[in-house]
């Protein structure tokens, strides 16, 4: 399910973020550590991500397959089938999870997490 502006969220795992630094180079001051269940509001949501690599030469292979696999030398068009087989599994996960986007996300404690991907935030 898409996430959309004003909708209430929570982190669906514990989220670390960084080192953060102060002055010198390498001055550690702390790290920050968001407990799974904190709670926010969805500010704005971005475009979509990116598909993975693997997808994208799923998607090649795909409709080379289609468009010149009745053309192509047996061992070559076996090859090619073998190759997308091999990726079937990174498509059906595709599929079933959807296009994913990022979003800015207002916490109730006041931090803001902006670019963050939706997969880590579960709709409340």
């Amino acid at each position: 399910m898409p996430l959309k502006e004003g909708q209430r969220v929570g982190l669906a795992e514990d989220l670390g973020i960084g080192e953060a630094v102060a002055g010198e180079p390498g001055a550690v001051v702390g790290f920050l550590s968001l407990p799974a269940g904190t709670e926010g509001t969805v500010e704005r949501v971005d475009g979509e991500l990116p598909e993975s690599r693997e997808v994208l030469e799923y998607q090649r292979l795909k409709a080379l397959f289609e468009e010149y696999g009745h053309t192509m030398p047996a061992e070559s068009l076996k090859r090619l089938e073998a190759e997308i087989s091999a990726l079937e599994p990174q498509w059906a996960a595709h599929r079933e999870r959807g296009n994913r986007v990022t979003v800015r996300v207002r916490l109730d404690n006041g931090f803001v997490l902006d670019g963050t991907h939706e997969d880590i935030l579960t709709p409340l």
